[in-house]
């Protein structure tokens, strides 16, 4: 089965912003842990900044990481006429 150069464009496109947000989530997660005691130094409303990077700033980030891969997602289905609602 032949794929066309529209498709392989797609993939491309696609698996580029995957690894994009892969290596933020990745840098995200190892960071806040490697640096836990030196972020510990620091306070947000009272508590330790490590502390508070493990409980909230990395939902926060893993909500905007998949909340941008959603829209950027529905971008290029539509651009490419994969969309689920559009027409192909």
């Amino acid at each position: 089965m032949q794929t066309s150069d529209r498709q392989k464009q797609y993939w491309r496109r696609n698996m580029r912003v995957t690894l994009i947000l892969l290596a933020i989530w990745l840098l995200a997660t190892f960071s806040a842990c490697f640096f836990a005691r030196e972020l510990n130094g620091l306070s947000v409303l009272g508590f330790p900044l490590g502390f508070y990077m493990g409980a909230q700033g990395l939902l926060l980030i893993y909500l905007a990481i998949v909340g941008f891969y959603a829209f950027y997602m529905n971008r290029l289905d539509r651009e490419y006429g994969v969309d689920e609602g559009g027409s192909r």
